[in-house]
């Protein structure tokens, strides 16, 4: 039986997530053995969202995580996690949040990212009203033009405002190139070091004051092997853990197995050479142009709907197909497709055989 497919299908009801252990580990030491040890690895957990999955990480020595919403913070912190970044702008009642989470989690070093002075100013004012020093990390904008500030004068005043501050302690520079899809490895590679070079001088100029600068948190997925050739940055990738069809055919270069699958069944036949799936826009991510998955079995289809709950496709030898069949796909861009899912199916041995439930999902951080 192929690796994707389960032998209970009458058990699992569609549209439903299917994870792999097994590939998740492996995934995890090709990681590792690309970083070259667990302590240069920082990875995100914003695509499994799974304390199963952060716990098997810790098995295999990483003890670090980021983060991209408080939700995720507890969940890491709650699997074990050692160290968890808050790797997104914390504003309003997220501070809050976050210090009751350093006093519910005292076992557990957290960490934000600031890129401007009004923020850090909020920051320390919370840090001092809670009687509680965090630690923070400049983020800095190489490209993404998302959050952060450029490398550069003020970059360097902000750096130097924080280490000042009784209440604050930089920990370091927060660097995602995420903006970087470029196909080709070499050109990967170039556009890659051209970012971080201004980083570079910023880190020089922030030492030559006598400021420490102690972590340089660096890149996504993409870039990881880029990164992991410096042993001075450590490494943040997220997708490697499951990896999905839209890297892999965009990154033959980078060499991860797919663990995560759609599983989906056909529910009506519209028309001649047409097949309609119970896949629609709350079962799998469609934020992005079509396709938006890769299906076994299936080697070229058209997208002709896509709603709510329903998937129309189109392509030859569809008429083979029958209300009921049953179709595996891997998603295009996994991230967004698990945060769909209140719980996916743990495959071990052919069998979907023990619910997971996507606990880090939730916006709402109950403590």
């Amino acid at each position: 039986m192929e690796w994707y497919k389960i032998s209970n299908e009458a058990a699992v009801a569609s549209p439903a997530m299917l994870i792999f252990p097994g590939r998740i580990r492996e995934n995890i030491r090709r990681m590792v053995a690309m970083a070259g040890s667990p302590e240069r690895l920082w990875p995100h957990v914003k695509t499994h969202k799974l304390p199963q999955v952060v716990r098997m990480q810790l098995d295999a020595g990483i003890r670090r995580f980021k983060c991209a919403t408080l939700s995720e913070a507890k969940m890491a912190a709650g699997a074990g996690a050692d160290e968890v970044m808050m790797a997104y702008p914390l504003y309003g009642p997220a501070v809050d949040t976050l210090f009751q989470l350093i006093g519910h989690f005292p076992g557990t070093r957290f960490s934000v990212i600031v890129d401007n002075q009004p923020q850090a100013l909020r920051l320390e004012a919370a840090a001092q009203a809670y009687g509680h020093p965090l630690d923070v990390f400049l983020d800095l904008d190489v490209g993404m033009e998302r959050t952060g500030i450029k490398a550069g004068p003020e970059a360097l005043a902000l750096y130097r405002s924080l280490a000042a501050s009784p209440w604050l302690q930089p920990r370091g520079l927060h660097i995602y190139d995420g903006h970087l899809h470029i196909a080709d490895r070499q050109e990967r590679e170039r556009a890659s070091e051209a970012c971080f070079a201004p980083v570079e001088a910023l880190a020089e100029a922030i030492r030559s004051e006598g400021l420490p600068v102690a972590e340089l948190a660096c890149g996504g997925s993409p870039t990881f092997p880029i990164h992991a050739r410096h042993p001075e940055r450590v490494l943040s990738p997220g997708t490697t853990l499951l990896w999905d069809a839209g890297y892999s055919g965009k990154f033959p270069d980078i060499d991860f197995l797919h663990a995560a699958v759609a599983f989906t069944r056909v529910v009506s036949k519209p028309g001649n050479g047409k097949l309609c799936l119970d896949l629609g826009h709350k079962a799998i991510a469609s934020e992005m142009q079509p396709p938006r998955a890769d299906f076994f079995g299936i080697a070229e289809y058209e997208l002709a709907v896509h709603s709510e709950e329903h998937l129309v496709i189109a392509f030859p030898g569809a008429d083979n197909y029958e209300p009921g069949d049953c179709l595996y796909a891997i998603p295009r861009h996994i991230c967004p497709t698990m945060a769909l899912h209140g719980q996916v199916w743990a495959v071990k041995d052919g069998l979907a055989s023990e619910l997971w439930p996507v606990v880090a999902r939730e916006r709402a951080v109950g403590l």
